[in-house]
């Protein structure tokens, strides 16, 4: 059978197994608004529902992983985060905006989370 893995999913699924290892409950990944907003993972952790976008390198080629996150980027995962609380009824007070990024260094990785950066 043929691999179809994505290498942004080889991310997601590393940013998920990091997250349910410190008690992050995952809602939704992949939520779209439209065909071109998109956030990556949507996670609830005491008491707040965190929106989260991802980005994975596995070289330096096109730069850091922290340097694809970009205020229209994250501008977008606003708007989609809204129409997400909108749809579900959840509470705009309690919600924050994170960021994982994930480097491949040989067989490891290296990661940071970003929590409750400013959109």
């Amino acid at each position: 059978m043929k691999n179809t893995t994505k290498i942004w999913d080889i991310g997601e699924i590393i940013a998920i197994k990091y997250l349910q290892k410190h008690w992050y409950k995952i809602l939704e990944t992949n939520f779209k608004f439209s065909r071109f907003w998109e956030i990556d993972i949507i996670t609830k952790h005491e008491n707040k529902i965190i929106f989260i976008e991802v980005k994975y390198r596995n070289n330096l080629k096109y730069w850091l992983p922290e340097e694809a996150i970009t205020k229209y980027k994250l501008s977008k995962c606003k708007k989609t985060a809204e129409f997400y609380l909108a749809k579900n009824q959840y509470d705009f007070e309690n919600i924050r905006f994170d960021a994982i990024t994930i480097l491949k260094w040989d067989k490891s990785y290296k990661i940071v989370h970003y929590k409750n950066i400013e959109i």
